[in-house]
């Protein structure tokens, strides 16, 4: 898994554990999937999980993670691995952009990043494979970066990890079916019909894909044009989300949430996000029982290390490094949303 914004991985066993009643094989959305962390924790509940992210990383994340079926795919994607990292390294204009105009990576892994990504893209390969070669890829750039953890900003020195030979390995795949797509999240909500839905917005103002802005254009490798010292796509300019408005999330939360044709809802929003819990119960209360859980988290790495010019000058101290994480669960039925809320309890405690 990439190193992530908001990544539920610590809250898994708290969020799966307000979906521990469904029957196995209800369908369940998570709208917002990012890493598909919780997806793929709901798909290993054997949960049938459609997976939904307007960034195309992420819906690639969900590709592999939750569309791809283990059993069908995991002998043919490690043949392709091994193929694929035989690959030489061939500079072009990736290993320039983000090896010397920019430096999240190495020049001698950028080579090999861009040699492999080439290959990938004349290979043809079908859905599947493309989506774990791909995975795989960024993975293993992720491991030698040399970020503080988001693509805001690099190092002035490179980091250590930055000097270790780039090496793909095999995604952990999960068995069972499962569905992505790249949808805005409005959109997808109105089309989704099933038990539930997860919902992990964007809950301030930093915009993902200028946070993973490598990543997009690692997927979508489209050279496209950009701008700044980080050099980032010029379409985070263009694309914005209603989430990251103070002025406009409410509403967008709203709207998402009535257009949900699930009984069981479940969300998650930081205590330092754009709306309040009284904010979101509001909203909430129209779709059946709210119950709120505070569970204490960790926040994101950059919180934990401090604040960075582009240059990747250190030029802020830490504030605090814990804050809480509302985890809310709607049902029509009262004593189901509340049966909910007390294994979310029991996992917080554990």
């Amino acid at each position: 898994m990439i190193k992530y914004l908001g990544s539920k991985r610590t809250l898994l066993h708290h969020l799966e554990a307000a979906f521990m009643d469904l029957p196995k094989g209800s369908e369940v959305l998570d709208l917002f999937t990012g890493t598909t962390r919780v997806a793929q924790g709901l798909k290993s509940m054997g949960l049938k999980v459609h997976a939904n992210d307007h960034n195309t990383y992420a819906w690639m994340n969900a590709r592999c993670y939750i569309a791809a079926d283990k059993p069908e795919v995991h002998e043919a994607a490690t043949e392709l691995l091994s193929e694929l990292q035989t690959t030489l390294p061939s500079p072009g204009w990736f290993t320039q952009r983000y090896s010397h105009d920019a430096r999240f990576f190495h020049p001698d892994n950028g080579a090999r990043i861009e040699a492999i990504r080439n290959r990938i893209a004349q290979m043809g390969l079908g859905p599947d494979l493309e989506a774990i070669a791909l995975v795989s890829l960024m993975e293993a750039a992720d491991r030698v970066d040399s970020t503080t953890g988001v693509q805001m900003a690099y190092l002035k020195q490179w980091a250590a990890r930055a000097h270790k030979p780039l090496r793909l390995r095999v995604p952990e795949l999960l068995d069972g079916p499962g569905k992505a797509t790249c949808m805005d999240a409005l959109e997808c909500a109105r089309s989704f019909q099933g038990q539930a839905a997860y919902l992990d917005p964007p809950y301030n103002q930093h915009n993902y894909r200028a946070n993973y802005h490598v990543w997009e254009t690692l997927i979508q490798w489209d050279n496209p044009e950009v701008y700044g010292i980080v050099q980032k796509r010029m379409d985070c300019k263009e694309i914005k989300s209603d989430f990251n408005s103070k002025r406009r999330i409410e509403a967008a939360f709203t709207d998402v949430v009535e257009a949900l044709n699930v009984a069981r809802l479940v969300v998650s929003f930081s205590n330092e996000g754009f709306l309040t819990q009284d904010q979101i119960e509001n909203v909430l209360r129209s779709r059946g029982h709210v119950t709120t859980v505070a569970v204490d988290h960790k926040r994101y790495v950059g919180a934990q290390i401090g604040i960075y010019n582009l240059e990747g000058q250190a030029v802020g101290e830490v504030s605090h490094l814990r804050n809480k994480e509302l985890i809310y669960i709607v049902d029509p039925d009262a004593e189901q949303a509340e049966a909910a809320a007390r294994r979310v309890i029991e996992a917080a405690a554990s």
